[in-house]
């Protein structure tokens, strides 16, 4: 049998940076996983053996890549892919999947990409330091989320360091200075009834290029990052008050609490209600 940790990560009010599942796995030989869509980035190491990934490029074409050891490789949210050890000398991997507002930032420098997943690392030390993380995080699973979001810190610092390329990445002063605006407005009104029509017009721009400025740079939509940003407060006061569940939506700008529970429910999975059950 295939010699297997795995751990789904059990708080999600992280924003910047958060974890969802990591683990550790020496493979069967031929042992495969895929074809799957993941919602979030997920990063494997290959600590020995080899294996192939196969995945859709940006283009939506297949491409097949063979991968050893001291390698790895990234899989992207909504990227179709398969992964399968060698028949004669199956892999062991390490893996974490992750997301947050700041990880596409991350990883723009490392020039990964659906284009170019494969991670070679430049520095052997670093690298080292990495894989250290990563095993850190799988063999202390019981440590506190705040712990395990430290390390993770670490982890995604290591990678960009040892993965980074020397093309430098474009910038511009006045999309970031709108982006920062939109998130102080959201973070100071995500209590309203505010659209994205609101927020483009406090940064003065017209909606459209307001909401491809914003994807461009955070990685989702300001829908999707409204909406998120508003289920991580509800789960707070779900968990840290006596509200009831109409009164934390109403909290949280959805006065409809059909409403409310159908995005919280996008988000995590589950209702607003199944959710403080299990988080009591």
């Amino acid at each position: 049998m295939n010699n297997i940790l795995f751990y789904i990560f059990p708080n999600e009010n992280f924003i910047d940076l958060s974890m969802y599942q990591y683990g550790y796995e020496q493979c069967e030989p031929g042992h495969s996983f895929g074809p799957v869509t993941r919602n979030h980035y997920l990063f494997h190491y290959v600590i020995s053996g080899t294996g192939t990934l196969m995945a859709d490029n940006a283009k939506g074409e297949t491409q097949t890549y063979p991968i050893k050891s001291g390698q790895g490789f990234l899989i992207f949210p909504g990227q179709i892919n398969t992964y399968f050890a060698d028949k004669t000398l199956p892999w062991e991997y390490v893996w974490i999947e992750f997301d947050g507002l700041r990880v596409k930032e991350a990883l723009d420098l490392t020039g990964l990409s659906p284009n170019t997943p494969v991670y070679r690392p430049h520095s052997k030390d670093i690298c080292e330091q990495m894989v250290n993380e990563m095993l850190y995080i799988v063999h202390h699973a019981k440590e506190t989320p705040f712990h395990l979001i430290g390390h993770l810190y670490l982890f995604l610092d290591y990678l960009t360091q040892s993965a980074r390329v020397t093309v430098p990445v474009q910038s511009s002063k006045m999309s970031d200075y709108y982006i920062k605006e939109a998130i102080n407005y959201i973070e100071q009104n995500f209590q309203n009834n505010i659209t994205i029509e609101d927020i483009a017009a406090v940064c003065g721009i017209n909606r459209s290029y307001f909401g491809k400025i914003f994807r461009n740079s955070i990685g989702r939509s300001p829908q999707e990052f409204l909406m998120n940003y508003r289920m991580v407060k509800a789960t707070e006061l779900l968990k840290l008050t006596s509200l009831s569940i109409a009164e934390v939506g109403s909290a949280v700008g959805y006065e409809n609490q059909l409403h409310f529970s159908r995005a919280f429910k996008t988000v995590y999975g589950i209702s607003p209600r199944e959710w403080r059950n299990r988080h009591k």
